[in-house]
């Protein structure tokens, strides 16, 4: 959870849960903006997955962003057991479900952002809608847009480098080799859950406007699989922009590369339509 210091004035911060917190833009509160309670249930909320092991101060930074334009942010974090065990964080994709089903998120218009390894975790969230589209039918309406930075994707060896990097940077090449050995061994509750969210993603039905930040030099998203990705659902149909760069950081483009990930989320933002933006970025 952000601390006190690092939110903006007029900004809350409510604890749902062990890994969710729901940040509250009391400055677009109906009384400050003039709304009424009905229209602000329908105030656009973003869903924010940063990458693991994220310090506050830089999911702070991103949450600015959408406070600044008047959104509210849910933060879901991701713990490194949920990945790990990937059927504890299949539980945790159907919570979150239900959260985002429930008072006071159940009418809201629904932006999402994740980062890395955030972008498993909304996976095994995909998983579940996948497995009931039509009970998940409202919720697919909702989402109005898509924001992927970073995401881990390639072969398993990616997914072993990104836990030696993450979790423990100074035993990189030992975790590494450590996460193969686990996941060969215990490949059915594992692996096997890897795959099923990868198929989710791929065939995602929330089929709203997408955008992905991405680099040629990231040792843990292959850039070749991501275009595969994002050639994928461009044939299905779906809007979507890519931004790559030659030389930036995994989940470190807007510090390397500020004005122009800011002006690329600033136009795919303002694409959506959803509702006047307060300020640009």
């Amino acid at each position: 959870m952000l601390g006190r210091t690092a939110l903006s004035l007029g900004v809350t911060a409510h604890r749902l849960g062990k890994n969710v917190t729901f940040y509250i833009n009391e400055v677009a509160s109906p009384v400050s903006r003039s709304q009424t309670p009905t229209s602000e249930q329908h105030r656009p909320l973003m869903l924010m997955l940063p990458w693991m092991g994220s310090r506050p101060q830089a999911v702070a930074k991103y949450c600015e962003i959408y406070f600044r334009t008047g959104f509210d942010v849910l933060v879901v974090e991701t713990e490194v057991q949920d990945f790990l065990w990937p059927r504890w964080s299949l539980d945790r994709g159907e919570t979150l479900l239900e959260l985002l089903l429930s008072e006071p998120f159940d009418s809201r218009p629904l932006l999402v952002h994740a980062f890395s390894i955030g972008g498993f975790t909304f996976s095994q969230l995909l998983v579940h809608v996948c497995q009931d589209v039509q009970k998940y039918e409202t919720l697919t309406q909702r989402i109005k847009g898509q924001v992927y930075d970073s995401l881990v994707v390639g072969s398993l060896e990616t997914m072993a480098k990104g836990l030696g990097k993450t979790v423990f940077p100074r035993w990189e090449t030992a975790v590494k080799q450590l996460s193969l050995f686990y996941f060969s061994v215990f490949r059915h509750q594992t692996v096997d859950y890897f795959n099923t969210a990868i198929d989710a993603f791929w065939n995602t039905p929330f089929t709203a406007p997408a955008l992905f930040f991405f680099c040629e030099n990231d040792p843990m998203s292959d850039p070749r699989a991501m275009e595969e990705i994002i050639d994928h659902l461009r044939k299905r149909g779906m809007d979507v922009t890519a931004k790559k760069w030659a030389d930036s950081t995994h989940a470190g483009h807007l510090k390397r590369h500020q004005q122009e990930y800011l002006t690329t989320l600033d136009m795919f933002l303002h694409s959506l339509r959803l509702a006047p933006l307060k300020a640009k970025m």
